[in-house]
């Protein structure tokens, strides 16, 4: 009797011990989805680009390209940025869309472009630099190249200032800023 009173009691503990490691396995398992879930969530949120909800569906990158030539602003030429970043460049359309599909509110650095959706990027008032290397409204305007030339010696790029935006064009090699997009 004592035998079967034994037996009936690892018994016993055996499944306490199983159900104890099925439910930790359980919990587990709804843990690790819930990662899963957690990492899409932030995938979405650490994407170097950003969904405003526009209706081509254009996606802006979160920063300004840097370039390690120009280290301490960041400008390119024209011919620089096609022949480095290409069909990653915003079109004249692109820019025309961004600054008529969204709301812009000035900052003290530039200006932060709400979506329709109500994502929003900052663009920064980084100035220029002119033919002649000379950097110019640094704090006061920006100026973002698009893919979109204009003749041989102009290309079209988004301008602002406190009072507004445009997208205007201008020569090629003035160093400007650039906001690449996914497509």
């Amino acid at each position: 009797m004592k035998r079967v009173i034994s037996l009936c009691m690892v018994c016993l503990m055996a499944l306490s011990v199983c159900a104890v490691f099925s439910c930790t396995k359980n919990d587990d398992e709804v843990d690790n989805n819930e990662v899963n879930n957690n990492e899409v969530n932030n995938n979405e949120v650490n994407s170097p680009y950003v969904d405003l909800g526009l209706p081509s569906g254009t996606k802006w990158k979160k920063a300004n390209e840097e370039n390690t030539a120009d280290a301490e602003y960041d400008f390119f030429t024209y011919d620089e940025i096609v022949s480095k970043f290409g069909d990653r460049m915003p079109t004249k359309e692109q820019w025309e869309e961004l600054k008529d599909s969204c709301t812009w509110t000035l900052t003290g650095d530039g200006y932060v472009v709400k979506g329709p959706n109500g994502n929003s990027i900052k663009l920064t008032a980084s100035g220029y630099r002119d033919c002649s290397s000379g950097i110019n409204g640094v704090g006061s305007y920006g100026y973002y190249w698009s893919s979109t030339p204009e003749g041989l010696e102009n290309a079209w790029y988004l301008y602002f200032e406190p009072s507004g935006v445009s997208v205007l064009n201008y020569g090629r090699c003035y160093g400007y800023s650039v906001r690449l997009v996914q497509k």
